[in-house]
């Protein structure tokens, strides 16, 4: 069925020692806009200048990127390892040039920093140097987000990217006018289409396991892990079987779901034991009358 959607340019910036890293995030866009374009009407589009740019002369070859391509992305992703990349004469690299400029144009910004290992050799010092002060200037800006390798990068970029749509002011502007509403996207109780369509959206395990929560004394749920495999669990049932992976996954991506509305919040520092929230309720709340 044919919709219409809001289309979100997203801004990848980053030098060229995270070719992996690019990947992982234009594929975990394509995932968000499957499981929410169709509830949403929103769809998060990849773009860097790689994919967006075309040859043009008469000025500074950054400056063409910045009007031709950043200019209209209104959420940008940042990824640095080693390099800070190549200075622009008005910036420390391109992609920090990008950075400042959104952020400065009111817009937000997500940007990661690798902390996996490197070989020394391939170290160049200058632009790890410039690279560490840039870094620095981020820290005083904002929040970063530091990370141990791709697969580390992977969890929580697809997990961070629900959370940052769901909550920034700016993203829920965008969405609200495509929903011809005014009210908060963040505020489940406020009638805002988006949020209903984003409450709706909430897959069959995920509402079980929360209507399970709900029903147990503490309103808890419990991830653990041992040597015979992963069990979630809450009021008195375990939802995985631990010989079956694709049963685990679900199950995981169950949590993840609630984790990600708001739904349930983590109240252990292993991640090991979730508390439905006051937005968990309401919801199933809702659901009931």
């Amino acid at each position: 069925m044919a919709y219409r959607a809001t289309v979100i340019p997203v801004m990848i910036a980053s030098p060229g020692d995270v070719l992996e890293e690019r990947n992982i995030i234009r594929d975990a866009l394509h995932e968000w806009n499957d499981l929410n374009s169709a509830n949403l009407k929103a769809v998060l589009l990849p773009v860097g200048w790689e994919t967006h740019s075309s040859p043009e002369l008469g000025e500074r070859p950054q400056s063409l990127i910045n009007r031709n391509v950043l200019e209209d992305c209104e959420l940008l992703v940042g990824v640095f390892w080693t390099r800070i990349g190549t200075p622009t004469g008005e910036a420390e690299s391109g992609t920090a040039e990008e950075i400042r400029k959104h952020v400065d144009a009111g817009k937000p910004a997500m940007v990661y920093f690798s902390t996996a290992p490197v070989a020394p050799q391939s170290l160049e010092a200058e632009q790890f140097e410039s690279l560490e002060t840039f870094k620095d200037w981020c820290k005083s800006t904002g929040l970063i987000e530091q990370y141990d390798n791709v697969a580390d990068f992977s969890e929580k970029f697809r997990r961070q990217v629900q959370i940052i749509v769901r909550d920034n002011k700016h993203l829920n502007g965008l969405l609200s006018q495509g929903e011809g509403t005014e009210s908060s996207f963040g505020t489940p109780d406020s009638g805002n289409g988006v949020v209903q369509a984003l409450l709706n959206s909430l897959g069959a395990e995920a509402s079980r396991l929360l209507s399970e929560a709900a029903k147990d004394r503490g309103g808890t749920i419990l991830s653990l892990r041992t040597l015979g495999g992963h069990a979630i669990q809450t009021n008195g049932i375990n939802f995985t079987d631990s010989g079956d992976r694709r049963s685990v996954a679900r199950w995981e991506a169950a949590l993840d779901q609630l984790m990600e509305r708001g739904f349930v919040k983590s109240i252990g520092f292993k991640n090991e034991v979730f508390e439905v929230t006051d937005r968990g309720f309401s919801y199933l709340d809702r659901q009931i009358t």
